[in-house]
């Protein structure tokens, strides 16, 4: 594990000049943002990079980041290639309720191919099939349903879940306690995007309508081929080692699909590289800046304020709403770990567990409740490793969370609270500054980074997280 460093906390003013500057240059400056953008970026990176290289000597911390930028450029660049060889065309009308089902199968299979995997695939055909009356509610609820909100039922879902997953949580425990939360969700988001998106199909003139929807009787998929890529995409996700074999894969999986693919369908989509190279540029300089932010937090996570769920729910999002939501989940969860875990139980369940003596009905003193609560988790999640009995401290630990009622909450605040907000801003997620690269490739509409908050994240986010955080998070 890396060590700790301690930027000064004046060194978040890159980073937050950077946001800045991404959220009002496009509305005053476009011509001279649009040319300069790049400059930008790599200049105020470049001044976060000195410090820590010339100035902290954290040569280690930068090595770190390097490679996380790395990962996540490829993965989402690799992604984007394969997803552009993939033609869609829908059947029939865009009706406000086929849109619906549409987005709600989107949120479905955000579990299974990640946001990223199901926002570079349906993106194209979305816009496609609301061609004739496409506006930017279109792309921003896309970004909210598919792109974020909807992966948060397993760890191939989102990047935070995933991380959890690698701290040993178990990988059926976030769908089996976050799918109400989920179809909640959902639920208040279709209903305001359908409301939204009827009004919008009732200004459509009749004749526009039929004149310009997709066939009614047509179904095409072409280029099903890079299915077979796309899936060795997903499945190098959980290679560790050797380092960078995963990079290569996708690489190789991306360059396998560009040359195997009809010209035909890349120009049926639009394909070309300006999305995937404006999101590097932009995202390269987001990465380098906010390392002090984030080691900030990592050291301060723990002391942040009173350990509540609602406290956990809302800190957590709203860091993740303009940080990576990935780290930012890390760091909240270290914090629940050394908030809560009882290393008094751990010890004692340990000791169970290697003498053979795990009979829940002998278990007596002040934690006998909790040492059965995380015991019986373990029987369910890690029943092999106990009848072995090669449980780890970790598991024991993570068991001991999930297990207890009073814990396990916490655990549920801080990957619904790093999974919605990351939907707040176009930087609180991978896939969002990709969805509007590709829209506005389109000539679509899109709001401003300031637009997207106070038009969309304020009015339809906004209460979605309030009744979230009343009907679960609020005690």
């Amino acid at each position: 594990m890396e060590p700790p460093v301690h930027p000064n906390p004046w060194m978040v003013l890159p980073f937050v000049v950077l946001l800045a500057t991404i959220a009002l240059a496009p509305l005053l400056f476009a011509g001279w943002w649009h040319k300069n953008y790049a400059k930008v970026a790599f200049v105020l990176g470049a001044v976060t990079l000195v410090y820590y290289l010339a100035g902290l000597k954290a040569h280690e911390r930068v090595w770190s980041t390097a490679t996380e930028y790395a990962s996540f450029i490829v993965l989402i660049g690799s992604l984007f290639v394969v997803s552009g060889g993939i033609h869609i065309n829908v059947k029939g009308e865009a009706t406000p309720m086929a849109n619906v089902v549409f987005l709600f199968i989107g949120a479905v299979l955000a579990n299974l191919f990640g946001t990223t995997g199901a926002s570079m695939l349906l993106i194209r055909p979305w816009l496609r099939m609301n061609k004739y009356r496409i506006t930017a509610h279109h792309v921003v609820f896309f970004i909210f349903i598919v792109s974020n909100v909807g992966g948060c039922l397993t760890p191939i879902g989102d990047p935070p879940l995933f991380l959890g997953y690698l701290q040993g949580i178990p990988f059926w425990w976030v769908a089996e306690h976050c799918w109400p939360i989920w179809a909640l969700g959902l639920f208040v988001l279709l209903g305001m995007f359908y409301a939204v998106d009827y009004g919008n199909y009732l200004r459509a003139p009749k004749r526009v309508r039929e004149r310009l929807a997709e066939p009614r009787d047509v179904w095409r998929f072409e280029g099903l081929a890079n299915l077979f890529f796309l899936g060795a995409i997903l499945g190098a996700v959980f290679i560790h080692d050797p380092p960078f074999l995963r990079e290569t894969l996708m690489v190789a999986a991306a360059g396998a699909s560009w040359f195997t693919t009809r010209k035909s369908i890349h120009e049926a989509n639009h394909f070309n590289f300006h999305p995937i190279r404006e999101v590097a540029i932009l995202f390269l300089g987001i990465f380098a800046t906010m390392m002090p932010a984030l080691d900030w937090l990592k050291i301060n996570a723990d002391s942040l304020g009173s350990p509540t769920p609602a406290f956990f729910y809302w800190g957590s999002g709203a860091l993740s709403s303009v940080l990576d939501n990935a780290p930012t989940y890390l760091s909240f969860l270290n914090a629940i770990f050394g908030a809560f875990i009882n290393p008094e139980v751990v010890s004692q369940v340990q000791h169970l567990v290697q003498t053979g003596g795990a009979n829940l009905a002998d278990i007596t003193g002040p934690h006998a409740e909790q040492i059965s609560h995380t015991l019986a988790a373990l029987q369910k999640y890690h029943a092999a490793d106990l009848l072995n009995k090669a449980v780890s401290e970790n598991e024991i630990g993570i068991c001991f969370l999930i297990g207890n009622l009073a814990y396990n909450k916490y655990i549920l605040a801080v990957s619904i609270g790093a999974v919605f907000f990351g939907a707040n801003t176009y930087i609180g997620n991978g896939p969002n500054f990709m969805v509007k690269a590709i829209a506005d490739q389109r000539k679509v509409r899109t709001p401003t980074f300031l637009g997207f908050v106070f038009k969309y994240t304020l009015l339809c986010m906004g209460p979605m997280l309030l009744i979230v955080w009343w009907f679960f998070f609020r005690s």
